[in-house]
């Protein structure tokens, strides 16, 4: 066989993978958005044929819109707190169950990972149960301290509902970047952490010279997926626990799409505020890996 023809069938090879996944990348993910555009820029409400152009009015409404801010901080706090919540907590327990030989480590990862393989719309509905003011479990635990049964309505309040909806979020999420960073930290050499030791180096400096270092790719692409799938997917748990109240206060962009195309039937006006979730999705992934750029660390 001469060197054009291996050639030619290596080709093929590789374009036989490519281009069946750019195909579908471009019908299910550029043309989408494309369309969203194009209806940003009409009046329509989605029901009907007949669709007025209206260029940019929908864009210069949401700019004047008090709710669409309040869901663009919503989501950024969903962000900031999901981030934190669940890195925190995540990197404890990863550490925790490598580095200090607990006995039933795997039964603990299996448990904290249950809420991953449970749907969030049943996530939204358990921890609804939970807030209930009525039979709800926090409630009957803190009326176990108090003389008067305690009737809190975790989720009426308009200045701190916004706050209720980060456990069940963070919740929901920890056990699938526990399960993350194990397997990065299982694959530091023991040797690093016996050589630390044998320096006099303890628990706290191993973690923060060795493991965060070796292990920061994993940090990094965890905080670029949580980021992504908060302002692209907190409209679930949102919907399903408050449905974006009480009066908006707990809006995200997600969830008031949602209202106005599929409730009040303004249709374009939810396709522009699609697109600005797309934007804000890549200006954030774009700061964020600026912000993160570290110098990676191999292992020899």
């Amino acid at each position: 066989m001469n060197t054009g023809t291996a050639k030619w069938q290596r080709n093929v090879f590789i374009a036989a993978f490519i281009i069946p996944t750019l195909v579908f990348f471009g019908i299910f993910t550029i043309y989408p958005v494309i369309q969203g555009l194009y209806y940003s820029f009409f009046d329509w409400s989605g029901m009907s044929s007949n669709k007025t152009f209206v260029g940019f009015d929908n864009f210069k409404e949401m700019y004047h819109d008090p709710i669409v801010w309040r869901a663009i901080g919503n989501d950024y706090f969903l962000v900031a707190g999901k981030v934190i919540g669940i890195m925190a907590i995540a990197t404890f327990f990863a550490v925790a169950l490598t580095r200090f030989g607990f006995k039933m480590a795997g039964f603990f990862r299996s448990i904290f990972f249950i809420p991953n393989v449970i749907s969030v719309v049943v996530i939204g509905v358990l921890w609804n149960f939970i807030y209930n003011p009525q039979i709800g479990f926090l409630n009957a635990f803190l009326s176990l301290f108090t003389k008067d049964q305690v009737t809190i309505t975790w989720l009426g309040f308009t200045n701190h509902t916004i706050w209720m909806l980060l456990p069940p979020a963070i919740w929901a999420g920890i056990g699938f970047y526990m399960i993350l960073l194990i397997a990065a930290i299982q694959s530091i050499p023991a040797s690093y952490y016996e050589a630390a030791s044998l320096e006099g180096a303890g628990q706290w400096k191993q973690f923060r010279n060795i493991t965060v270092p070796l292990v920061w790719e994993q940090i990094k692409v965890s905080i670029l997926n949580i980021m992504m799938t908060t302002l692209n997917g907190s409209f679930v748990i949102v919907w399903i626990m408050t449905e974006g109240g009480p009066d908006n206060s707990t809006q995200v962009m997600g969830s008031y799409l949602y209202q106005m195309a599929f409730r009040q039937y303004h249709f374009g006006y939810g396709a522009s505020i699609g697109f600005i979730i797309l934007v804000l999705s890549l200006i954030t992934t774009i700061i964020l890996q600026r912000l993160m750029r570290h110098e990676t660390v191999e292992m020899s």
